[in-house]
This record gives C-alpha cells, structure tokens and sequence, in this order.
C-alpha cells in the first residue's frame, strides 16, 4: 500500500511538471481533462488562493511582474523623470550650501568679536571668511545650475505603442515593426544631416514625405494587429465548430501583415542605400527612396481599407 501511493506521488510529481511548462488557457484545458479521464488521486492538487498546480505562482503572474519591472525601469530612464532627479539633487547641494554659508557669517562675527577663538578683529574672523567665500561660491554655481535646469524643455516625445501579448500572433509583426521604425527614423535623420562639407544626396521634401508616409503605414499595421486580436479573443470564446473560421482569418490577417511589413521593409533599405550613396551625391538615391515612399503609400492605403 505505501509502495503503491508512493507511485502515485511520483506520477502526480511528473503531472505537475508538465503542467507547469504549459501556457494558462492549454494548462487549464489539461485540468478539465484530468478531472474527468484521471483518478482524483493522481491529479495535481491546486492551490485554493491561486487556483494553479502544487500553490506556484501561473505564468501570467510571473509574466505581470516582469512587465512591472520593465515599465518601471522605462519610467526611470525617461527624461523627465532624470531631469527631476537632477533639479531636487541640485536643490538640496543649494541649501546645504546655503547654510554653509549663514554658519562661516555667524563664525567670522564670532571671531571678529572675539567670541571665538580666542582672537578678535579681521585675526579671528579670517577663517569664517574663508569659508564663507568658498561656500558662497559652491552656493552660486548650484544656483546656476539650478536656474539653467528650470529652463530645460524636453523634447515632445510619446511613449511607444504596447505590444500585443506573446500569445498572440501579432506579436512578431509588431516587434519587427518596432525595429524597422528605429531603423528608419535613424537613417532619415542622417538623410537630414548629412556629413560636413557633404552635400545632401536627398532633398528634404522627399525625407518628409518619406516620414509620414512610414507613419501612416505604421498606423495601419497596427489597426490591423488590434484587428487580429479582437479575432483571437473571440476565438477563446467562440463553439469548437466556429473555431477553424477564425483561424483562417488570423492566418489571413497574418499575411496581409507580413506583407505590409515587406514593404515598410523596402523603404527601410531604400534609405539605407541613400545614406550609403548620399557620400557621393548619387542622384539614383532620391529616385530609390520616392519610389519606395510610393510604394508604401499605396500599401498604407490598402491596409487601411482592410482593418477599416
């Protein structure tokens, strides 16, 4: 008898694990399926307050503490919030400075009247007034410093779209579309400024028309992955029989993401070439970069019209 509940603790064990290194919805599908196939003595026990296998913490939950963290860790790089550590830094320098300085008055005075150290006049006064001046220009220097941070103006600057959950399969598009727009937004600004004593291969009229068309592009992506979540949502909750229709859709959405992350892909390497021929004043940039810019507008078009 206790041969055979150790066996069952061994196999519960193994259940367990298992288990654990499914995603939530398949791992609550498996319980349903072992409540009803299962001996109730070889299933996992669930923990009462987390409802998950053996009391450990669900993925989910794992996973919201690790987005906390990064969010925090984003919110404390932010400008904003280094600029605010740097005025209360150099507020608190100022008034430590500023005491500094009332205690070498109250200790010159002192010594000039001879309270303090045993010598009167400008003698006994000479030190507070060393220190006084020395303070009083670390005061000043934080003041200014102080001043010219007030003055500071951060740039506008909006924080980046959230992307989709790592179960959803407009997940990947949209990091790549993250990473195409980093690299675009970089090789436009040295279409923008290029070297010294280096003429501009591109005008600055295609280098604006190329920006907003990559946003407008950018824009529909993303209105067709919000799309495609919506379907995955319903999925979840859609009859079995329905499910396969869905599916159809999610991998059609899919494609015409991928699609749309080709072409936004072309623009990208259009203006890598400009930047790479913009040394040499290669006029073929400037043609490469307003075809791709045309090509990716009719796209955008056609993208909007579908997530619409």
């Amino acid at each position: 008898m206790a041969s055979s509940r150790r066996d069952f603790s061994e196999l519960n064990a193994k259940l367990e694990r298992q288990l654990q290194r499914l995603p939530d919805p398949v791992r609550q599908r498996a319980q349903d399926k072992l409540q009803k196939y299962v001996p109730p003595a070889l299933q996992p026990q669930r923990d009462e307050q987390t409802g998950t296998p053996g009391g450990r913490p669900s993925l989910s939950s794992e996973l919201a503490v690790v987005s906390e963290i990064r969010d925090k860790w984003t919110r404390w790089n932010e400008p904003a919030a280094k600029l605010q550590r740097r005025k209360r830094r150099t507020s608190r320098a100022l008034t430590l400075w500023v005491v500094l300085v009332l205690l070498s008055v109250l200790y010159a005075a002192g010594g000039y009247a001879g309270i303090v150290g045993g010598q009167a006049g400008l003698e006994g006064a000479f030190g507070g007034i060393i220190a006084m001046v020395l303070f009083g220009a670390l005061a000043v220097r934080s003041g200014a410093r102080l001043v010219r941070l007030n003055r500071t103006e951060l740039p506008q600057s909006t924080p980046p779209p959230k992307l989709p959950p790592a179960s959803s399969a407009a997940r990947e598009p949209m990091e790549r579309l993250a990473e195409s727009e980093a690299s675009l937004a970089e090789l436009l600004k040295q279409l923008t400024t290029p070297p010294h004593g280096v003429s501009a291969a591109v005008p600055e009229l295609s280098v604006q028309d190329a920006r907003a068309t990559a946003d407008e592009a950018a824009k529909a992506l993303r209105a067709l992955a919000a799309r495609m979540q919506s379907i995955e949502r319903g999925r979840e909750s859609a009859p079995a029989a329905e499910r396969a229709a869905l599916d159809s859709a999610v991998r059609t959405l899919r494609t015409q993401l991928d699609d749309g992350l080709d072409g936004y892909g072309t623009l990208v390497a259009a203006a890598g070439r400009a930047v790479a021929e913009s040394s040499g004043g290669v006029s073929q940039a400037k043609d490469a970069l307003t075809d791709a810019t045309d090509r990716l507008a009719g796209l955008a078009l056609a993208l909007r019209d579908l997530s619409s």
